[in-house]
């Protein structure tokens, strides 16, 4: 056996396995537990993803915000026993992998178009009844 497979095989349990499936420029909130003393209280940051690296048990995730006149940015792991939660709030569309030219933004000029639909595979098909059902692309 490589060593290599053995440093997954450790690494495999303590992968997280409800994770979301999100990508560069998803908006997220990210549930992180702190400890103050001797209390345990759950904090929320949400931000766009602007970048995504490594892989494994050492995967990163950088979430931007601008708020109060400063740009916040913060670098999460993505398996870290502190994260109680990862929410996707909206599904961006960008082209690039790693968004850093947002950084000095604000307002308009940090604008990431939202992607609207069911995905790849599917799309909305809107029956008379008023009711959207979910259909293959052929």
């Amino acid at each position: 056996m490589n060593q290599c497979q053995v440093i997954q095989e450790i690494e495999a349990v303590h992968l997280k396995q409800n994770v979301p499936d999100f990508k560069v420029g998803d908006t997220i909130c990210v549930h992180q537990r702190i400890i103050e003393g001797n209390k345990e209280r759950v904090q929320q940051f949400s931000g766009t993803v602007i970048a995504r690296r490594g892989g494994g048990l050492s995967e990163t995730f950088a979430l931007y915000r601008f708020s109060y006149g400063a740009g916040i940015e913060r670098v999460f792991l993505l398996h870290s026993p502190k994260i109680a939660k990862i929410e996707l709030v909206r599904s961006g569309k960008v082209r690039k992998s790693k968004l850093y030219y947002i950084r000095g933004t604000s307002g308009k000029a940090s604008k990431i178009k939202e992607q609207i639909g069911f995905g790849k595979n599917k799309t909305a098909k809107v029956v008379n009844t008023g009711s959207v059902e979910a259909e293959p692309a052929t």
